[in-house]
């Protein structure tokens, strides 16, 4: 999957404002959560325009047999965002389906929203994101976010960081310990990025309020990653 669309990524991002990434990082965590097992994963993004403010986003991360999405070989994000400038308030809602290849019965689909505000060089994002009840995910999840970005002067590096709550509710218990392995929980994390042309490079710390033998993919842990744009 990933060599595919590697192959096919450098003709797609010539077309007028097509964005392309590829990515790699020491661990894959979303929400605090590893995804990867804890190994390191590559990334491949691309977003497309379709309108002023709409756009196609995709993207595919190996996840090279992933316990956690009931062995799935990789994980593919695709969907609509949509953008708006109002003011100082950048507004966007987004529609994404996660299909993870070599799994059976693991994809769902998340809505979100996203509320932002610029301040100079820093920014402030109040986020939420829901998945309705779905059999893949034993029930539905709400993730609540509030993250923070600010371009270091003279400097190439951005620091970031960002606190979240994980809620929902739990038919299947077994299937719901997917997305919170410990019922509700709260993540946060700092990053330390820097940027240089197409390229980037970063540090990530990552923890979660997740206690117990549920921990061992959720445990505190920096993350590093690099990669480019085209």
């Amino acid at each position: 999957m990933l060599v595919t669309a590697a192959h096919a990524m450098p003709a797609v991002a010539q077309s007028p404002g097509v964005d392309a990434s590829v990515e790699a990082m020491s661990d894959e965590r979303r929400r605090g959560i590893s995804w990867s097992d804890g190994d390191p994963a590559l990334r491949l993004g691309l977003s497309v325009p379709v309108t002023n403010g709409l756009s196609i986003e995709s993207a595919a991360t190996g996840l090279w047999g992933s316990t956690r999405h009931g062995g799935a070989d990789g994980v593919i994000d695709a969907g609509l965002n949509w953008t708006r400038q109002l003011g100082g308030w950048r507004l966007s809602a987004q529609g994404r389906y996660h299909m993870f290849p070599g799994a059976s019965g693991q994809d769902y689909g998340e809505v979100g929203a996203v509320a932002g505000f610029l301040l100079g060089p820093a920014s402030i994002d109040f986020g939420a994101h829901y998945a309705p009840h779905q059999s893949a995910i034993g029930g539905d999840n709400l993730y609540l976010s509030i993250a923070g970005a600010i371009a270091l002067p003279n400097t190439p590096f951005t620091l970031s960081g960002h606190v979240g709550r994980s809620s929902g509710d739990a038919d299947d218990p077994a299937r719901s310990a997917r997305l919170r392995p410990d019922g509700t929980y709260r993540d946060h994390g700092i990053a330390l990025d820097w940027y240089r042309g197409r390229w980037f490079a970063g540090l990530r710390y990552s923890g979660t309020s997740i206690g117990g033998p549920a921990r061992r993919d959720a445990g505190d842990k920096l993350i590093a990653r690099a990669g480019f744009s085209f």
